[in-house]
C-alpha cells in the first residue's frame, strides 16, 4: 500500500490534540493492515484548505503556524501532511509567492493551487499563480524539491489519499492509495489482448483490494472515523514499474502504436469494480517515479505532449515531470493550462506535478537525491 490517508475536519490552525488523534488512527489502521500481512509505506493526514480557513492571517502569523505544524508532525512521526489548495480566489492567489518560500523548507508540508474546480472551467489567473509558485519553488534550494511537494490541480475533489493533492472536506475519514504495480503485473502477466486487458485489471484489482477495504472499515469503526474508499490508482515505486507491467500484456513497449488504447483499457477496468472508491482511480505515469518509464523517457518513445493525450483517457495527469531549470513562469503556467484545459473538457481529476532541475538544460539529467525519484533526461516544455 502506497499510503494510508487520514483527513482531519477541524479548521485550521489546528491544535495539537487534533494532530494526536490523527496520529494515533493512522498507527492503529498501519498496524491492523500490517497485522494481515499488507506493507503499508507512508501515513498521511490531510487537511481543508489552509488559505479558506485562515484568510486574514498575517504573514508572521502564517510563517509561526507553519512552522508549529513541521514541528509536531516531526514530534508524532507524521512525514506527511497536505494542506489542500489555494483556491482560485484572488486574496487566495496573491499570497502563493509568499507561500512558496514558507513551505519550500518544510518537508512534511504539502500543498497544490486548484486551477479549475470540478464543474467549473480554467481560471487562467491561478493557472500563472501555479506556474510562478514552481518556478519560485526550483530555485528555493540546490536540487528544486519544494516542486516534489506541490502540484496544480484540477476537478480534484477532497478525498483523494494521493499528494500533493490531497485535502479534505467534512467529518474524519480514511482513504487508501494503493501500490499497485504488482497487482497490475498480475492482471496482466503472460499476456493479454486488448480486449481482455479491462476485465483482467477489474477482477485482479477487486481480489487485491477488498481485504485491505474490510480491514479499514472495521479500524474506522471502532475510531469513529468514516472510510472514504480506496484509489485504486496503481502507483509505481523504484521496485516496481506499472509501465513494466503494461508492457507485460505483449502489446509492445510503452509510447508505441496502442498504448493510448491499452490505457484506456486499464482505467476502465480500475474504475468498473464493485469497491468503494475515491480519488483519480485510474492510470498513474509518474516519469520519475516509475523506474521503466523513466527510461522509455529518456528514450524518447514518451515525451510530455503523449503524457498529456494519455491523460484525457487514464488517470494523474502530468506527475514529477523533468524540465530545464531555466524554464519561465508563463511556460509552465501554460502547460498548466493544457493540463485543466483536458480535465474540464472531460470532467475528470488531474493534476500538474512539474519538476524544474535547477541549472539543467535540455538532454542533460535531472539531479534528484529523493529516495522516491529516478533521475532521467530533461526535456523542454516545447519542442
Amino acid at each position: 500500500m502506497r499510503a494510508l490517508t487520514l483527513g482531519l475536519a477541524g479548521r485550521h490552525p489546528l491544535d495539537a490534540e487534533a494532530l494526536a488523534w490523527g496520529a494515533e488512527l493512522l498507527r492503529s489502521a498501519s498496524g491492523a493492515v500490517a497485522g494481515a500481512g499488507y506493507e503499508v509505506q507512508t501515513l498521511r493526514l490531510s487537511s481543508r484548505p489552509l488559505l479558506a480557513d485562515m484568510p486574514g492571517c498575517s504573514q508572521v502569523e502564517l510563517d509561526g503556524y507553519l512552522g508549529w505544524l513541521q514541528d509536531e508532525l516531526d514530534r508524532l512521526g507524521v512525514a506527511f501532511m497536505s494542506l489542500g489548495p489555494v483556491g482560485a480566489v484572488p486574496a487566495q492567489l496573491a499570497r502563493v509567492p509568499e507561500l512558496a518560500a514558507m513551505l519550500a523548507p518544510r518537508p512534511a508540508l504539502n500543498w497544490s493551487v486548484m486551477v479549475a474546480e470540478a464543474g467549473g472551467r480554467l481560471d487562467v489567473a491561478a493557472a500563472e499563480q501555479a506556474g510562478r509558485a514552481m518556478a519560485l519553488l526550483a530555485g528555493a534550494d540546490e536540487e528544486g524539491l519544494g516542486n516534489f511537494r506541490f502540484a496544480a490541480t484540477a476537478c480534484v475533489r477532497p478525498g483523494t489519499p494521493f499528494f500533493p493533492a490531497a485535502y479534505h472536506d467534512g467529518p474524519p475519514a480514511l482513504s487508501v492509495a494503493l501500490q499497485g504495480a504488482g497487482v497490475l503485473a498480475l492482471a496482466l502477466g503472460g499476456g493479454a489482448s486488448l480486449g481482455e486487458v479491462s476485465a483482467r485489471v477489474a477482477q485482479q484489482v477487486e481480489q487485491s483490494a477488498a481485504p485491505v477495504v474490510e480491514l479499514c472499515r472495521a479500524v474506522c469503526g471502532e475510531a469513529g472515523a468514516a472510510f472514504a474508499g480506496v484509489d485504486l490508482s496503481p502507483a509505481p515505486g523504484p521496485g516496481a514499474s506499472v509501465v513494466a507491467a503494461l508492457e507485460e500484456a505483449g502489446l509492445g513497449p510503452f509510447g508505441g502504436p496502442g498504448t493510448l488504447a491499452l490505457c484506456a483499457a486499464v482505467t476502465s477496468g480500475l474504475q468498473s469494480t464493485s469497491l468503494p472508491t475515491c480519488g483519480y482511480c485510474g492510470l498513474m505515469l509518474p516519469v520519475m517515479e516509475d523506474p521503466v518509464l523513466a527510461g522509455r523517457w529518456e528514450e524518447g518513445r514518451v515525451g510530455l505532449d503523449q503524457l498529456l493525450t494519455y491523460s484525457a483517457v487514464c488517470g494523474t495527469g502530468l506527475d514529477t515531470v523533468p524540465v530545464p531549470g531555466g524554464t519561465s513562469p508563463s511556460d509552465l503556467a501554460r502547460v498548466v493550462a493544457d493540463m485543466a484545459s483536458l480535465a474540464v473538457r472531460y470532467s475528470k481529476p488531474l493534476s500538474a506535478r512539474l519538476m524544474p532541475v535547477p541549472g539543467a538544460s535540455p538532454g542533460q539529467l535531472s539531479r534528484f537525491s529523493s529516495p522516491y525519484l529516478v533521475n532521467t533526461v530533461v526535456k523542454p516544455v516545447s519542442g
